[in-house]
């Protein structure tokens, strides 16, 4: 695994907790900002051809 794909991979799983706590605690800006990287990192990860596993 290169490294471009372990950042993708790793910026991911960070996203995806802070999603989970914006949530949590009801902060709605921070969870659509989350969202948003969410969607622009998966959209990179396709576009190189990295399998996302979430």
């Amino acid at each position: 695994m290169g490294e471009f794909t372990s950042t993708i991979e790793s910026r991911l799983d960070q996203a995806y907790k802070g999603l989970e706590e914006a949530r949590s605690s009801g902060d709605a800006f921070l969870a659509d900002a989350l969202t948003a990287e969410i969607e622009d990192l998966r959209r990179l990860a396709d576009d190189h051809g990295i399998p996302i596993q979430r």
